[in-house]
């Protein structure tokens, strides 16, 4: 149900627009003041708002500018028992959706309000598919690391300051790059990321800034370098460190002159690129080692980010396991399960060698393995498939008080985690199976599956009622 605000003095049309609209099914409020009425808008959650213009305390148009401040996606409608065209021109011009005079013609009233709150839900499923499309998330944690994160790339996204983000694999670099580029005056213009840890040495030139047709044995036709593509945008250079000495030159000196040469090319060409870059190296002493150059560390280090490791902000742990919760479910269409108090400990004991990345896994796997409600036992029963992550000394000293040795056993009988995946699926299916007495219908029940698909696992893993 559509949630409505209705801001004008006169209590007669507050309670016409009332009455018509909420027996039209929609949920609404009123209020007689603009300053009231911003305060409301501030603290609820509103779909759509009609606002008068010529209002005593504050003025409907000063509202609307300051609720664009505030919720610049919010639809206002304008009403006004004086209104012209100048007067609708100038409500458009600050943002309104759309105006209508007093008093209102009841058709119109409600095809606006109908197309004002669609407007809004468009807007809204847009901005959804594009951060779907470009991959950029939410950054998770309230933690005083996270929010320091949050609070510089507010201050130097806008900026065409260059920025070098350090941290550990896994930590979520990538996501503060392109964050930065998402709130910045470029985030209409391309981001393109180059992992500089994934393209051999004698291929990176190319790649970053393209090469002529026969400049080298396989070059059979023109190729266009990072650069270029990035042109008017971003460009992300991951793990950087990891660059050869002369593609550092050769970055250096586009960051100096704004221009770059294809390999096996003579003509040089104008980029105008913002360069992010992120290693999980501590480039200073790659310096000393003669490594990378430390120009381009001067360079690059306008501004330093640094990403903390997840066991720094473990405070952070249960609002990231949430999202990965209702997200990775979402994507399987089952039902949000749960981690209790007991699960979420044991999940902030662990070491997360991998980081956020380890525990986006740890958490599709305690989904895919684990009962409606996800406990302490299971965190410690799929902590380490195959030798994946390694449990701290606290957490090993618990497991082995409830038979962590024969655990640890079990997990060495598996090469894979799919083999050790089937195993676990197959004896949590038996177990459930024989507590429930053989009854099909109550166990899928139990264990929230359909009971087609639990017939498909009866008879994948060959499973039989024991005579």
């Amino acid at each position: 149900m559509a949630k409505l605000l209705i801001i004008d003095d006169e209590r007669a049309i507050r309670s016409t627009l009332r009455e018509i609209l909420e027996y039209e099914n929609y949920e609404v409020e009123d209020i007689d003041n603009g300053i009231d009425g911003l305060e409301m808008i501030k603290k609820g959650n509103y779909d759509l708002v009609l606002c008068d213009i010529k209002m005593n305390k504050m003025d409907g148009m000063e509202v609307l500018e300051q609720a664009q401040l505030l919720k610049p996606d919010l639809p206002f409608i304008m009403i006004s028992g004086h209104g012209t065209v100048e007067t609708a021109i100038e409500a458009s011009k600050k943002g309104a959706f759309d105006f209508i005079s007093k008093p209102p013609d009841l058709n119109r009233l409600l095809i606006t309000v109908r197309n004002g709150l669609d407007r809004g839900t468009l807007v809204t499923e847009t901005k959804v598919l594009k951060r779907k499309v470009s991959k950029t998330r939410e950054i998770l944690g309230e933690s005083e690391s996270i929010s320091k994160i949050k609070e510089t790339i507010e201050r130097v996204a806008p900026t065409e300051a260059r920025v070098l983000i350090t941290g550990a694999n896994g930590s979520g670099k990538e996501l503060v790059a392109r964050w930065l580029h998402e709130k910045s005056n470029r985030s209409e213009s391309p981001l393109i990321e180059v992992n500089c840890a994934a393209i051999p040495s004698e291929l990176i030139e190319s790649e970053l800034f393209g090469h002529e047709k026969g400049s080298f044995t396989s070059a059979v036709k023109q190729r266009i370098g990072k650069f270029e593509l990035a042109n008017g945008g971003t460009l992300f250079l991951d793990e950087i460190g990891d660059m050869s000495l002369s593609a550092q030159a050769k970055v250096l000196r586009a960051l100096q002159e704004h221009k770059i040469t294809r390999v096996g090319g003579e003509k040089e060409i104008d980029v105008n690129v913002r360069v992010l870059a992120a290693t999980n190296k501590d480039l200073l002493k790659e310096i000393e080692n003669g490594n990378f150059r430390m120009d381009l560390y001067h360079r690059l280090n306008v501004i330093n980010i640094h990403v903390p490791h997840l066991t720094e902000r473990t405070d952070d742990i249960p609002v990231i396991a949430q999202n990965f919760l209702e997200r990775i479910c979402g994507d399987y269409g089952m039902p949000v399960k749960k981690i209790n108090e007991g699960g979420m400990s044991a999940l902030q004991a662990l070491p997360w060698t991998g980081n956020v990345r380890e525990l986006h896994n740890m958490i599709e796997r305690l989904i895919i393995l684990s009962d409606k409600v996800i406990t302490e036992n299971d965190v410690r029963a799929f902590a380490n498939p195959g030798g994946g992550t390694n449990i701290g000394a606290a957490t090993s000293a618990q497991i082995a008080s409830a038979g962590g040795s024969s655990l640890a056993s079990t997990f060495d009988s598996f090469n894979n985690f799919q083999d050790y995946k089937d195993h676990a699926e197959r004896e949590f299916i038996k177990f459930k199976l024989e507590k429930n007495n053989w009854n099909v219908s109550k166990t899928a029940d139990e264990i929230d599956i359909q009971r087609s698909h639990l017939y498909s696992k009866i008879e994948k893993f060959g499973l039989k009622r024991a005579e």
